[in-house]
């Protein structure tokens, strides 16, 4: 199944540094490109879909509220 999200390259790479990085502040511990290119997929499989919908969700709010805002204006 492919993703439903998908990376341009340099987005990936960027991704894959900040892994790594992260992995080496937090656990003092080198991963190479491959185990963090492993995590970032699984985040992508499955957790990326959550923060999406909360995305979504936060814009439905404030379109609201901005659509509300609108009608306040009704003469």
């Amino acid at each position: 199944m492919k993703p439903r999200i998908q990376l341009s390259k340099e987005n990936k790479e960027q991704m894959i540094k900040e892994i790594k990085g992260f992995f080496l502040k937090e656990r003092d511990e080198e991963i190479g490109d491959l185990a963090a290119s492993l995590f970032l997929n699984f985040v992508i499989e499955n957790l990326a879909a959550t923060f999406y919908n909360q995305g979504v969700e936060d814009c439905i709010v404030f379109m609201k509220d901005k659509l509300d805002d609108l009608y306040g204006l009704e003469i």
